[in-house]
């Protein structure tokens, strides 16, 4: 089957690894810029208006994150119907999907940002955000509150267009924002010339149009460039939610972004009992967190392009293919996140001094958590390549239920039952003991029969049947992997 002109990189045919990072390759790149434009964006904040403007837009964030982990649910679940429309030739019903996801995405984040403008200080207030805090976080969330829509749409435009097998284009405009809201920052916040200084109002002001700028030239590019997307004339009443994709898109989003909340929730589990440990653990953790947000980078990108090429092989009918392209994630992510892992190990001490200093007794610490808990990531990463190839067939419970069990039962019962006897090296131990839970519930799930012949050959109309934890099956049938 030849693949519609103009839509990305062919994910149905040709050399499985190859393809695989290739099309990975620019989502990590895309992950990276991504961070790197906080973690830049937080030092203007940081040395031009102190500390306190600094925790502000940490609390701010936290807030938008738990916004945007229900519209990126969304987006997952659009993506994988839109690979399975690619993968079956039927680019009509991938233009269908894509108009739903937008538009309701839309109308969402019209919603929660005129909610979000209104009540930004009770929400503020029920995060404890004291003083001077407060009052830079309620400026600088109000703003960020109201370029939510072009956000939303430069995110749900990228996943949609991933999932047609292109990831290059998606990342020309996260190159393009990012360049944009780094270099605005200090000119907005500081005042340049005929620019007054705006603060932390600056800061926002730099997100915000850096996410207009990028919407609307995303959106020029799909129609310039006629990519496969693009909506014109009649096609264009999709973009009011129709009943039946708006139902697989609920319904399938949901708990997928429920994940990206359980994961969220465990992180900040984890901080507060690290705080019973006194002000030196406490910065040697952080320390680690921030070598660990690149760590997982790649087991994400491998994940996510698994996640594509397993959908369009279901929606090509192509099911051999499924078993090729998992192996290949999990080897891919043994490979580099294990390379990365012992990169990080290996220079671990002056990588943690750029956090800490040369001199801080932190250091020590740090280092002592990363040799503990780093090569958990590892793991991480085959369970969610392991949940990738799931998500593509529709299944979304079993990886839910499987990520509350570890982070929390598993992981917290490790930790309090064995904290009388090691200490706090029962929490660095609870990752990777967690993590080893992890891939095997997640193998086991991934083994069973009942996904893998509810995946549906070609996506039409009707709403996919949904597909439980505990592997039974309804619907139409697909030849067993």
């Amino acid at each position: 089957m030849a693949p519609p002109p103009g839509r990305g990189r062919d994910l149905i045919s040709g050399p499985i690894l190859k393809t695989l990072v290739l099309f990975g390759a620019p989502t990590l790149a895309s992950n990276i810029l991504q961070s790197l434009n906080g973690s830049i964006n937080s030092v203007w904040v940081g040395r031009m208006l102190g500390e306190g403007a600094l925790a502000a837009t940490a609390n701010a964030n936290v807030i938008m994150f738990l916004v945007f982990s229900a519209a990126f649910g969304f987006g997952m679940a659009a993506t994988v119907k839109i690979g399975q429309s690619f993968g079956a030739g039927n680019i009509e019903a991938a233009r269908r999907t894509f108009g739903t996801a937008i538009g309701f995405c839309v109308l969402l984040s019209l919603l929660v940002g005129t909610l979000g403008w209104l009540f930004a200080p009770q929400l503020l207030t029920a995060m404890g955000a004291p003083g001077e805090t407060y009052i830079y976080a309620l400026t600088y969330l109000r703003v960020i509150f109201i370029a939510m829509p072009a956000s939303m749409v430069t995110v749900i435009l990228g996943m949609g267009l991933r999932g047609g097998g292109d990831a290059s284009t998606p990342l020309k405009f996260m190159i393009l924002s990012s360049v944009l809201d780094v270099g605005l920052n200090p000119l907005l916040i500081g005042g340049y010339g005929p620019i007054p200084p705006l603060g932390i109002a600056g800061a926002a002001l730099a997100t915000a149009i850096a996410a207009f700028i990028a919407m609307v030239g995303l959106v020029a590019y799909v129609y310039i460039k006629d990519l496969p997307l693009r909506l014109k004339g009649a096609e264009l009443k999709w973009l009011w939610p129709r009943r039946d994709e708006l139902d697989y898109i609920v319904r399938k989003g949901l708990p997928m972004g429920a994940q990206m909340l359980v994961i969220s929730a465990g992180g900040i589990v984890a901080i507060g009992l690290v705080n019973r440990e006194g002000l030196i653990v406490s910065a040697a953790y952080g320390a680690a967190l921030q070598l660990w947000t690149y760590l997982q980078m790649p087991a994400m990108a491998i994940s996510a392009a698994v996640s594509a090429m397993a959908a369009q092989a279901i929606g090509a009918g192509l099911s051999q293919r499924l078993g090729k392209i998992t192996r290949w994630g999990v080897l891919l992510n043994l490979s580099v996140t294990g390379a990365l892992c012992a990169i990080i190990l290996l220079f671990d001490r002056p990588a943690l001094e750029l956090f800490l200093g040369a001199t801080s007794p932190a250091v020590d610490e740090a280092r002592h958590i990363q040799f503990l808990a780093s090569w958990s990531y590892i793991l991480f990463g085959v369970t969610i390549v392991l949940f990738g190839t799931m998500r593509a067939g529709g299944v979304v419970w079993a990886p839910l239920i499987i990520l509350t069990a570890v982070l929390y039962p598993i992981r917290l019962g490790f930790y309090y039952v064995f904290y009388p006897v090691l200490g706090a090296d029962a929490l660095w131990l609870a990752f990777p003991v967690s993590s080893a839970c992890a891939v095997a519930m997640a193998y086991y799930a991934y083994r069973r029969p009942g996904w893998r012949q509810q995946a549906r050959a070609v996506p039409d109309d009707e709403c996919e049947e949904e597909t439980h934890a505990d592997g039974d099956t309804a619907g139409r049938m697909v030849p067993s992997l």
